[in-house]
């Protein structure tokens, strides 16, 4: 390849390209132009995003492992539980089905490789227009590329969520999360350290798929994608089994130093991150590196995103054993290399030096960027409220808005995974916010969900960072668990654009407020910017994965109402407002007003509240209130349960604002009639306004009354459209 083929694909600016040959004090090779573009990527170095994410809090009391490492770690009883989440944006809109699929090959890895065996799986996913056959598409080969890997390795997709919004059009979001658990014991690092060391290499021969995945996933998408193809990684679930198994063979015996996944930028990152943790350097034999294609050079073997690689650091004496592990599971293995204490990174191909580069340069002293925090225009005219109109019967509205595929059952993406395979799930797919699996051998129970609203962000990024942390451990906390932590995915444009940089920086300045006040550490994440095709960005996306542990998995509460008669209440505040909900997107066809409310400190004694009401037995169900609002909420309650409700309230705010918007901080919970009183009770002690409601009946009817203005269908009319299939 020639240098200007190398500068092209690397993305480097000339500035950047510049402080290069002052670093090494000479023009780099080839390989180095590919070693710098890989690592100083968004995607790998961070730059745009590395000055923000050190504002973030990442300590807490139940954390063991947090940002810096594969995936975050927690301590849960005796137990240890890795997690993290990551993106694969840009493949899956040029390949669906390997760019799905190969997400969560990858994510399976980070957690396998810190020691803990993947127990479950969540994706947050975003699409275009729903009726566009682009969006069916992609949906459909996203869906297929998840639950083929998934279903193969054994690993359970037990929850996430799927909307559709016009800006995901040409650029669609894949964010997958992975939860594994191990014995603290057992939990490793990704560190290559000790002068002499052996870098062993494993798994999957190398390709030329992938090449240049790191750079391509930091950089805009056109329309004219097809020429990308090679960018996208090809997945192999089976030999990733191999691995997994062969991985978590390794650590128990105590056979590695550390060990990292060949991941983003392949064996360059692998290579270069585990010797900088270990403050060591390495030095590389390209010729050994097993190879599946021929005629391959080591910008090749650098820049190579194949999957199912891995990365350990050996001692000599125990390169015996770990090959006897390697042909037990019959996997490819080689030893690549060694540490040395010059750190530096030396990669040799046919005794030829073709690359020495001091390891800060690669990974400590990654150009950052920060730009001025400037308000945009945009956000004066979209929070303006629109003109609307909704007639007196607003039945048709909630019957519109449950069979909207952002809201309506996710049934049909489910049933295509083995979600209960490993049989520790406890509620099926679409009965929680979340999910929770037992901990088999233990009374404990591990929760977790995925959230993101791109719409609260656009129009108020900080509250739309405060409101993501807050939905996803609300969820957790209302089936009755304790948010022990979180993982973020960072979902933007081109932070170039002092608009998108302001969404980013308010967005995780909202985020980092939420986990102080709700004491929730971030333990790692992931960026992904860039996220445009053809200069239009998506909606900003902030997901966030969270975490959680409750004591007895048995005391769980999930939304379907469980028996007649028993009493409804609203725990929270009804609040004026249709700003960012779906009813005024479905009314008027924008994203427009004000985001809705959420004061955080209530949020904190909200979830506190709720979680005691669970563990004193004092509620039977639980479900918060968010897209589609009050009426939607109540309504899923009821068709889940296959039981009827009879809502008749009265109050100050609008009829459209009670039934239809989603200010933040508000759960609904059935609770049986003799409860009533210490139900109160504990409310009032957490400062808690709640509203009577209504009841549960047998009568399999709908009714909600408020201010004389009535939606009414019956719960198998509500079932009906709610169980409308995207996809069948």
């Amino acid at each position: 390849m020639d240098r200007e083929t190398a500068i092209k694909r690397s993305k480097l600016s000339a500035s950047e390209l510049a402080l290069i040959e002052t670093y090494l004090g000479r023009t780099p090779t080839v390989e180095e132009i590919g070693m710098f573009g890989a690592l100083w990527s968004e995607h790998c170095g961070y730059k745009n995003t590395k000055p923000l994410i050190k504002k973030l809090p990442t300590k807490g009391k139940h954390l063991l492992q947090g940002p810096g490492e594969n995936a975050g770690v927690i301590k849960v009883g005796d137990y240890a539980v890795a997690f993290k989440i990551e993106s694969h944006n840009h493949p899956s809109a040029v390949e669906p089905y390997q760019g799905a699929a190969t997400g969560v090959g990858g994510i399976l890895r980070d957690v396998f490789a810190m020691g803990a065996r993947p127990i479950a799986v969540l994706d947050s996913l975003r699409f275009g227009k729903p009726e566009s056959p682009r969006t069916r598409y992609l949906v459909g080969g996203v869906i297929k590329g998840i639950s083929d890997y998934g279903n193969r390795v054994g690993v359970p997709t037990v929850g996430g969520e799927v909307v559709f919004e016009e800006s995901y059009e040409g650029n669609p979001l894949v964010n997958v999360m992975c939860v594994g658990i191990a014995k603290p014991e057992h939990i490793i690092k990704a560190v290559a350290k000790g002068e002499g060391n052996l870098l062993f290499y494993y798994g999957s021969k190398t390709g030329r798929d992938g090449l240049g995945g790191a750079t391509f996933a930091s950089a805009e998408l056109s329309s004219e994608g097809e020429d990308q193809r090679p960018s996208v990684q090809v997945g192999d679930a089976f030999t990733e089994k191999l691995i997994l198994e062969a991985t978590l063979e390794l650590i128990e015996k105590n056979l590695v130093i550390g060990i990292q996944d060949m991941g983003a930028a392949g064996l360059t990152s692998s290579s270069v991150e585990m010797a900088a943790r270990g403050k060591s350097g390495i030095e590389i034999d390209i010729d050994k590196v097993p190879a599946r294609a021929s005629q391959m050079t080591a910008y090749d073997f650098l820049l190579s995103e194949s999957q199912e690689r891995m990365l350990a650091c050996i001692e000599p004496s125990k390169l015996p054993e770990v090959e006897k592990i390697m042909q037990k599971w019959e996997l490819d293995y080689a030893v690549i290399g060694k540490v040395t204490s010059t750190g530096r990174v030396i990669v040799y191909e046919k005794g030829k030096k073709v690359a020495d580069i001091p390891i800060r340069y690669l990974v400590d002293d990654v150009p950052t960027y920060t730009r001025e925090i400037t308000k945009p225009a945009y956000l004066k005219e979209a929070t303006a409220l629109p003109a609307f109109h909704i007639p007196q019967d607003k039945t048709p509205l909630l019957k519109d808005l449950l069979k909207h595929p952002s809201i309506a059952s996710k049934r049909w993406v489910y049933k295509r995974y083995d979600h209960m395979v490993q049989t520790n799930l406890l509620a099926e797919p679409m009965e929680a916010g979340g999910a929770i699996l037992r901990i088999k051998g233990s009374s404990l129970g591990l929760a977790m969900s995925t959230d993101g609203n791109g719409r609260y962000t656009y129009l108020d990024p900080y509250l739309g960072g405060m409101q993501a942390v807050a939905e996803a451990t609300r969820n957790i906390s209302c089936m009755g668990a304790e948010p022990y932590g979180i993982t973020n995915c960072l979902n933007f444009g081109n932070p170039e654009k002092l608009e998108v940089y302001y969404q980013i920086a308010k967005a995780m300045e909202g985020m980092g407020k939420a986990c102080e006040v709700l004491e929730v550490p971030v333990t790692g994440g992931n960026a992904s910017l860039y996220n445009e095709t053809d200069g239009e960005a998506i909606l900003p996306t902030l997901i966030v994965g969270a975490v959680g542990v409750i004591e007895d998995y048995r005391k769980a509460v999930f939304a379907p109402f469980k028996k007649g008669k028993d009493l409804v209440y609203l725990l929270g505040t009804p609040r004026e407002g249709l700003g960012g909900s779906m009813a005024l997107k479905l009314l008027t066809g924008k994203i427009a007003g004000e985001c809705p409310f959420l004061d955080i400190e209530e949020e904190k004694r909200l979830q506190q509240a709720i979680r005691e009401l669970i563990l004193q037995g004092l509620v039977r169900s639980a479900q918060d209130i968010s897209d589609g609002g009050l009426a939607v909420a109540i309504t899923e309650c009821a068709l889940l349960g296959n039981m009827g409700v009879h809502i008749e309230a009265d109050g100050d705010i609008s009829p459209e604002s009670f039934f239809f918007g989603e200010s933040q901080s508000r759960i609904i919970v059935s609770i049986p009639v003799e409860h009533e009183e210490a139900f109160h009770a504990l409310c009032k002690h957490y400062h808690i306004p709640v509203t009577k409601l209504g009841v549960t009946t047998e009568e399999k009817t709908i009714t909600l009354l408020y201010q004389r203005q009535k939606i009414s269908l019956s719960t198998q009319e509500a079932r009906e459209l709610y169980m409308t299939e995207y996809l069948s």
